[in-house]
């Protein structure tokens, strides 16, 4: 039942710091124990000479947020060239997803069009939706390993692409005990919400990331879970709404049926 469906269960989270808190909270909500353990770490760009230059030559047709990162590392520029939330008028404003236009709503920016889909295929077909694209300037503050299906996608619906970075995605040390309670069996899950995610994980385990394949892996979305079979390791679940709150159901769902299954 709701509040304790994951009772004894222990999942590892994997969110940068400072973004793991509001899904370990969720967990906990189910019952679960949790075990933060940030994969990758969220750095500012080795310059920001590419950004300031954006906001300094706006405006743009359409401004394109694909991660709530993007927006916090693009909001503290603008405010360093001492602007304010009145830069963007005459443009539209593209979230990917609810937790991205949270932020940028929090920030006095209300955006245009937000895909039900949350994955850039999905976002690329609202905004095409939206407006003829061809010659339109799109601006895209993004990470700097970022999968390049929207740059693609938006030049060849005709778009003028200005892809800058807003930030640098690292791979973080794995915290003290870690591994060591891998190998013994004391962690019965791990949640994936982004295909960096995965990928800093497998870096950060090494040669034990194959302990992974004996716990229940859950992936925020198909994105996600595409990256975790290419390292070797198969999803068993995969959010159908590619949220922290689609994630969390998914999974309590996952053992809500495995326990049915067993009386």
């Amino acid at each position: 039942m709701p509040g304790d469906s994951l009772s004894g269960r222990t999942v590892l989270v994997t969110r940068p710091r400072g973004q793991a808190s509001r899904l370990a909270a969720a967990l906990a909500a189910e019952g679960a124990q949790t075990i933060e353990a940030p994969a990758i770490q969220i750095e500012p760009p080795t310059s920001w000479a590419e950004m300031d230059r954006a906001i300094a030559e706006g405006p743009y047709d359409w401004v394109v947020f694909t991660s709530a990162n993007a927006v916090r590392f693009f909001w503290d520029r603008l405010t360093a060239a001492g602007r304010d939330a009145g830069w963007f008028a005459g443009a539209r404003v593209a979230a990917i997803g609810p937790e991205t236009a949270r932020t940028l709503t929090s920030n006095g920016v209300r955006p245009d069009l937000v895909p039900d889909e949350f994955v850039a295929e999905a976002l690329i077909a609202c905004l095409a939706d939206a407006e003829p694209l061809e010659g339109k300037r799109v601006l895209l503050p993004r990470s700097d390993i970022a999968r390049e299906a929207l740059v693609i996608g938006l030049r060849d619906a005709g778009a003028i692409v200005d892809q800058v970075p807003a930030y640098r995605t690292t791979s973080a040390p794995p915290p003290p005990g870690l591994i060591e309670r891998l190998r013994s069996g004391g962690i019965d899950a791990v949640t994936f919400t982004s295909s960096s995610t995965v990928r800093g994980v497998v870096e950060m385990l090494g040669t034990d990331a194959d302990a992974l394949r004996r716990l229940v892996v859950a992936c925020i979305g198909p994105i996600t879970a595409a990256t975790a079979r290419e390292a070797g390791v198969e999803p068993d679940v995969v959010a159908t709404t590619y949220t922290i709150d689609g994630l969390v159901v998914a999974l309590r769902d996952y053992y809500t049926t495995a326990a049915e299954l067993r009386r």
